[in-house]
């Protein structure tokens, strides 16, 4: 019950009038002013970290958005003399080239098996080393393995492209050299079309598996230790924490590198493609990244409008394969990327 002679703060006294119907707007605006200032005096506060912040932006805004704006050349008649802007508008017209081409199914094809063959060979494994290294007591012997396994990470793509040339050369190669020991040939495993794949992966998967799984070990990290020790009072294995305890808690790291690495899906390592490609395997090494390098920079009459229509089609295509990753992600594990 309210005093008499109290007013609240929707009434008024007679003879006042109605309330200001301004009132709520100056109050908005009150409250937007403080948080402005507010916002203000922490970025005063904090001036280093979004000075940080500048050079990132600059390089997203210069390499990463601004090149946005040539995807018009797909859709028009490009010339170097007309620009951009002046050259004829032509719609779908490369889109159309490139579909019904007779490369479009042999890019697409050779793409698909390459990208998806790497993605089951090195999405499990560096989470299994991950699981392993964890598991281990002795602190040297795991940070010393954890080195090896990583330090191929900072090998140039050329350099390790050099080093399977070296190793596989059918003259004089150190894996031939074995191989002729036991009574056999020498083996063109460059130059064979069935070995290219198992080359190209296997070698991917050496060279990147160690900072996938330095990812997964940071993850596993931030796993209450809690959760291990009533484990083992209850009696459960090593196993059976690992599975229980250790890949559900890693469980948001695997779908976002999932989710990732689907959107990555048609796109190659091209260096390393290119770098292995020879007469003999283009059945089964000619990527669309390749084929748009080709048509696009190294024929005699480059095709700009050509390479950049194709340059489209495939990250379009890449969005829809992560946004569907991504809806199939939510709906089995309830994790997503966003």
């Amino acid at each position: 019950m309210i005093p008499r002679g109290v007013l609240t703060a929707t009434e008024s006294k007679p003879g006042d009038g109605p309330a200001a119907p301004g009132g709520s707007a100056i109050a908005n605006l009150m409250a937007s002013t403080s948080r402005r200032s507010l916002i203000l005096r922490r970025m005063k506060r904090n001036w280093r970290l979004y000075a940080m912040l500048v050079p990132p932006l600059i390089y997203a805004a210069v390499f990463l958005y601004w090149p946005l704006y040539g995807m018009q050349m797909a859709f028009r008649d490009f010339s170097v003399a007309k620009g951009i802007t002046g050259s004829p508008w032509v719609g779908l017209k490369y889109f159309r080239t490139f579909v019904d081409s007779y490369q479009f199914w042999p890019t697409i094809r050779n793409t698909l098996v390459l990208n998806v063959y790497e993605l089951f060979a090195a999405f499990p494994i560096p989470i299994i080393l991950a699981l392993l290294l964890n598991s281990l007591r002795w602190a040297l012997y795991r940070h010393g393995i954890q080195l090896i396994l990583f330090a191929p990470h900072f090998i140039s793509t050329v350099v390790v492209v050099g080093i399977m040339v070296m190793l596989m050369d059918p003259h004089g190669g150190l894996i031939n050299q074995v191989v002729g020991l036991f009574g056999a040939g020498p083996i063109d495993f460059l130059g064979e079309p069935s070995l290219f794949r198992h080359i190209y992966v296997w070698s991917g998967v050496w060279q990147s598996a160690g900072y996938s799984m330095v990812i997964y070990l940071a993850a596993l990290a931030g796993i209450d230790p809690a959760l291990h020790e009533a484990a083992t009072i209850d009696g459960a294995s090593r196993l059976r924490r690992m599975w229980h305890i250790d890949l559900p808690g890693i469980l948001p790291v695997m779908v976002v590198l999932f989710v990732l690495s689907m959107g990555n899906i048609l796109s190659t390592g091209f260096e390393k493609v290119l770098l292995l490609q020879n007469s003999l395997n283009l059945g089964v090494s000619e990527t669309t990244d390749t084929y748009v390098y080709k048509v696009g920079l190294q024929s005699s009459i480059p095709q700009f409008s050509y390479a950049t229509a194709i340059g489209v089609f495939k990250s379009v295509t890449a969005l829809i394969l992560l946004l569907c990753a991504n809806w199939l992600a939510r709906r089995s594990t309830r994790e997503s990327l966003f």
